[in-house]
């Protein structure tokens, strides 16, 4: 990844993608048993057909510009290309069928990892590229991965698939603004890392795969029940919390740039991603599991997990403060 975001040679931009495919996959298929084999291989396959596209994409602007620089993408078909193969990187939609089922087929640590640290780097390249990238591409394939990340995770009962789609959708809200003003895309991405972060470790601690084990956090441990229910209220980018700032900025933003039905079908669009985030919430908060707990003691975090979770989680919900700052 740092290879890739340190990067001014389309090639070394290559060979930094190809490491970090070729040192994920092991983790990946870390555990014995045929999903994650699957999953593993439904990965490498994905990725090395994005990278062969990307390297072609960056060799035909090589050949007909004599630039291998990743700023002087100037070939319009090579940044066509290029777009969709970092589109398929992310699992940005039309391009995103892998991504549900890679995540379902692993650990709730490396499904962390694939929507996160993995997402670095293509978003890195995508920023460097914003200024030749066609805005209408990029609309299109944000309001597809908003339109897609709503209407997949809607009967998803499984947490790591409901997830996958939650990432899709929130990679469309980034592509949307990633070729007019790539700064609030940048924001938009690292809040929605740092709102995810503390979610997937809460649900590795209490154990949860499914909405049906979700019930049962509350018996367990109350505290972290709030923390997940409004770290998914902020994920679903309703205001005071932080997940709502980058949301009003690209609306705000696309709405400036006379694309107001853009951003008003956005808008109702992520109201299918409301509807599921919703729903979880209300499992989490609102239903008593049909089996109460007998122990007076209540279950608690594991303290090594805890501190990232401490950090994150204020950051990922409190942002009332900065608020009025960004109005401004």
């Amino acid at each position: 990844t740092l290879t890739v975001t340190s990067a001014n040679h389309w090639v070394t931009a290559w060979l930094g993608l190809e490491l970090n495919m070729i040192s994920i996959l092991p983790v990946i298929a870390k555990q014995k048993h045929p999903r994650s084999t699957e999953a593993a291989t439904k990965y490498f396959l994905t990725q090395a057909t994005a990278s062969a596209l990307m390297l072609f994409a960056s060799a035909i602007n090589a050949w007909q510009t004599g630039s291998w620089n990743i700023m002087q993408l100037n070939n319009k078909l090579s940044c066509i290309l290029m777009i969709a193969a970092l589109a398929m990187k992310m699992g940005a939609a039309p391009t995103h069928f892998w991504l549900p089922e890679v995540m379902q087929g692993t650990t709730l640590a490396t499904a962390l990892l694939i929507t996160t640290w993995q997402k670095i780097a293509p978003i890195t390249l995508l920023y460097m590229i914003s200024n030749h990238a066609e805005p209408i591409i990029t609309l299109s394939i944000g309001l597809l991965s908003i339109l897609v990340g709503g209407w997949g995770g809607f009967n998803q009962t499984q947490l790591r698939k409901m997830m996958a789609y939650s990432s899709i959708a929130h990679l469309g809200w980034t592509m949307t603004v990633i070729s007019t003003v790539p700064n609030i895309a940048l924001t938009n991405i690292i809040i929605y890392m740092i709102m995810s972060t503390p979610f997937f470790i809460l649900l590795m601690t209490t154990a949860s795969k499914t909405l049906q084990t979700m019930t049962t956090t509350w018996t367990h441990t109350p505290t972290a029940t709030i923390i997940l229910m409004l770290l998914l209220l902020s994920m679903a980018g309703l205001p005071p919390l932080t997940g709502f700032t980058p949301k009003l900025l690209i609306l705000d933003n696309l709405v400036t740039h006379k694309l107001t039905i853009t951003a008003a079908t956005m808008a109702i669009l992520s109201l299918l991603n409301l509807t599921f985030y919703l729903r979880t919430t209300y499992l989490l908060t609102s239903t008593a599991p049909p089996t109460t707990t007998q122990s007076t003691t209540t279950w608690r975090l594991k303290p090594h997990q805890n501190q990232i979770t401490a950090f994150l989680t204020p950051i990922a919900l409190f942002n009332i403060t900065i608020l009025p700052a960004l109005l401004m």
